[in-house]
C-alpha cells in the first residue's frame, strides 16, 4: 500500500500559457504550457523540497487535463485523488509578462467540485491540509467543499493551512470576499495573507493590524512583497525576515512558492525566522522565471 502523504492540497489547477521568454504576449512567438494554480503550485514546490504531498482536484477528460496531471505527477506529486470530468473542460490562463494575466476558467471541471468530493480524501491520514481562498470563489459548490474539508480536518484533529489568495475578479464584491475570507481564515490553524490583500479586504495597514483582526489564528504569516514577511505564533510578538533583493521577471506564483518553503520548514520543526527564510528562498525561484513552478529546478 502506498503510504499516505504528509500534506494534502485541494484546489483548482489550470493550464498556464506563458511566453517562452519574458516578453509581451502580443509579440511573443513561442510559448510554454505549464501547470498553474495555487494549490498545485504549493504541492509541486513541496515535492521539490522533499515533502511527500498529494494534490486533489478535477480536470477535464481532455488533452489539457491529461497533460496537467502528467506534469504535476512528474514533479513528484501524488495525483491519485484527481477526478477526470468528461462533462467539463480543463481551465486555462495566460500570462502577459508585465501586463498581468487573463483567465479562462468559467465552467471548468474544478469549478464543478462539490462537498461530497471531500468524503474520499485522506484528510484524517495526513499531517496537514492546505487550501486557498480561490476555491470558495469558483462556485457555490466549491465554497461548500471548503467548509466540508475544514469540517473533516477539525474532526480528525488535522491542522489546516489557508492562503487567503484574494482574486477580486472571482467575487461579486469586495465586501463579500472580505467576510467570507475572514471567516475561513478564522477556522484555519495557519494563515498566509499578503498585506496588500489585507488592506483591500479589511483595511489593515500593517502586519500588526492583520494580527489584531485574526487574533485567534494559531499561526499567521503576513507577506509584504519586497519588504519581507512577518510570522505570528500564538501570543508571541511578530518575527520579521526581510525579502531578498532580486531581479524580478514575474511575481505571479511567488506566494505559492513562499507558502511551500514555509510549510516544509515548519513540518520539520524549524524556528519562525527559519520558516520565513525558507519561504523567501523558494519564492525567488518563481520570481526569476515566467512559470509558477520553475522548470527544471527541484
Amino acid at each position: 500500500m502506498t503510504p499516505h502523504p504528509e500534506v494534502l492540497t485541494v484546489g483548482e489547477t489550470m493550464v498556464l500559457v506563458t511566453p517562452a521568454v519574458a516578453e509581451p504576449l502580443e509579440s511573443a512567438t513561442a510559448f510554454h504550457l505549464d501547470p498553474g494554480g495555487a494549490e498545485s503550485n504549493v504541492a509541486c514546490h513541496l515535492a521539490a523540497l522533499g515533502t511527500s504531498v498529494a494534490w486533489a482536484s478535477a480536470v477535464g477528460d481532455d488533452a489539457l487535463g491529461r497533460r496537467l496531471v502528467r506534469q504535476i505527477t512528474d514533479h513528484g506529486v501524488d495525483t491519485a485523488w484527481v477526478r477526470r470530468d468528461a462533462a467539463a473542460q480543463t481551465g486555462l490562463y495566460v500570462k502577459d509578462p508585465g501586463n498581468g494575466v487573463r483567465y479562462y476558467r468559467a465552467g471548468s471541471a474544478a469549478s464543478r467540485l462539490e462537498p461530497s468530493f471531500a468524503d474520499d480524501l485522506p484528510i484524517a491520514d495526513v499531517r496537514l491540509v492546505h487550501v486557498s481562498g480561490i476555491t470558495p470563489a469558483l462556485s457555490t459548490s466549491c465554497d461548500a467543499l471548503v467548509d466540508a474539508i475544514l469540517d473533516r480536518a477539525a474532526a480528525a484533529g488535522v491542522p489546516v493551512s489557508f492562503d487567503v489568495n484574494h482574486r477580486a475578479q472571482l467575487w461579486p464584491s469586495t465586501d463579500a470576499a472580505a467576510g467570507r475570507l475572514a471567516a475561513l481564515a478564522a477556522r484555519a490553524d495557519l494563515v498566509f495573507v499578503g498585506l496588500d490583500e489585507a488592506q483591500v479586504l479589511w483595511g489593515a495597514k500593517t502586519p500588526d493590524d492583520v494580527r489584531r483582526l485574526l487574533p485567534d489564528v494559531r499561526e499567521l504569516v503576513v507577506k509584504d512583497g519586497a519588504v519581507g514577511a512577518t510570522a505570528y505564533l500564538g501570543d508571541a510578538e511578530g518575527v520579521h525576515v526581510p525579502a531578498f533583493v532580486v531581479d524580478v521577471v514575474e511575481v505571479v506564483g511567488a506566494g505559492d512558492a513562499f507558502a511551500a518553503g514555509y510549510l516544509h520548514a515548519m513540518l520539520r520543526g524549524a524556528a519562525p525566522d527559519e520558516r520565513l527564510l525558507a519561504g523567501h528562498e523558494r519564492a525567488v525561484l518563481t520570481i526569476a522565471d515566467t512559470a509558477d513552478v520553475p522548470r527544471g529546478i527541484r
